[in-house]
């Protein structure tokens, strides 16, 4: 089995390098490597043109949807395994991310793991990136670590090139929506770089959430994280005991997950104490951004030149050249369940 890497990247000088050398020590090394720049200014496009082993694009002004589809369609084997430029990869990160491919799958998906260096980061990360034993059917995958092949691809219509934010999430409801099977890989880890500040998060997070209004994504996680907030006011408001020890303990148990994601990764008690106040408040910040880009999502779906015939006008994501034919087991109908058993619900990065 042969296959292709392919990522996008625009203006990840301080980090190419390093990524470039995850790609070279892989166990299991790509049959050729393809990567997209979108018109970087800081020197990646010129590292890219000197890497040994790389077939390096330049689109000026190609958002990430555009850059991975250009990618695949230069791309020569029918296996795509696609993670972004400022990741580094575990040594046997394709090598895990095969397995499933081997066995049938249509799609591995792979996990990933923060790459954090300070106490900020680290509570940031334990907000949003679960750990692997977490993972459960129907998780999901970041297209910053996964694999598929060509015929899934090609079923999905690729990746939504109309979509700034959250194309991968759209991509992996496609793959399901054509019938692909998709199977966990846990092992396959990439190690990404967390957001060193709370600018850079608050942008972060909120451009996911405009990305689920745009799409439609994930319309009922987002209204009850509006219903919540909005009865916690009510109890603050409120000063009666009977509601804010209700919210209390509700706000204890929706902590609860990433306070302890957070005790695993930090290694001495005072940090570890200390994030049992900033990992509460970074969960609020977190959530504010979410629910400010989702609002701000909302008004633009909405907006004037925005709608055809009550929904969203959604230009079409086929990638020049794809076929709605595709192998059995990816088929273009819909998914159904098997009687009497249940789809897993389908879970993805916390967003």
């Amino acid at each position: 089995m042969k296959v292709s890497l392919v990522s996008t990247v625009k203006d990840v000088g301080p980090f190419v390098e390093e990524f470039l050398a995850s790609v070279r020590n892989q166990t299991r090394p790509p049959d050729d490597v393809i990567i997209v720049d979108g018109g970087s200014s800081d020197g990646t496009w010129e590292t890219l043109e000197r890497a040994e082993g790389v077939t390096a694009m330049s689109e000026p002004g190609a958002s990430i949807a555009r850059g991975r589809n250009l990618a695949i369609r230069g791309a020569a084997h029918d296996v795509i395994a696609a993670t972004d430029g400022d990741c580094v990869l575990a040594p046997d990160w394709l090598e895990r991310m095969l397995e499933p491919i081997e066995r049938g799958a249509d799609v591995a998906a792979g996990f990933y793991r923060p790459l954090a260096s300070s106490f900020f980061q680290t509570c940031a990360a334990a907000v949003s990136v679960p750990e692997a034993d977490e993972l459960r059917p129907g998780w999901l995958p970041s297209s910053r670590s996964i694999a598929f092949r060509r015929a899934a691809f090609e079923a999905a219509g690729g990746y939504p090139e109309w979509l700034e934010v959250g194309e991968d999430m759209y991509f992996n409801h496609r793959l399901l929506e054509a019938g692909c099977t998709m199977e966990l890989a846990p092992r396959a880890v990439a190690y990404w770089r967390v957001r060193p500040g709370l600018a850079a998060t608050w942008r972060q997070y909120a451009r996911y959430a405009e990305g689920d209004a745009l799409a439609g994504m994930y319309a009922r996680r987002h209204l009850i994280r509006f219903g919540t907030y909005a009865c916690l006011a009510a109890a603050a408001t409120a000063r009666r005991p009977v509601p804010l020890i209700v919210a209390a303990i509700g706000g204890a148990a929706y902590a609860r997950r990433p306070l302890l994601r957070a005790w695993r990764r930090l290694e001495t008690p005072p940090s570890r104490a200390a994030a049992a106040a900033a990992v509460p408040a970074m969960m609020a910040f977190i959530d504010g951004a979410k629910m400010v880009g989702y609002a701000r999502g909302l008004l633009q779906r909405n907006g004037p030149g925005r709608r055809t015939s009550g929904r969203l006008r959604r230009p079409k994501a086929r990638v020049q050249g794809a076929s709605r034919r595709s192998r059995p087991g990816c088929s273009a109908s819909p998914r159904r369940s098997a009687p009497g058993r249940r789809t897993p619900r389908t879970t993805g990065p916390v967003r």
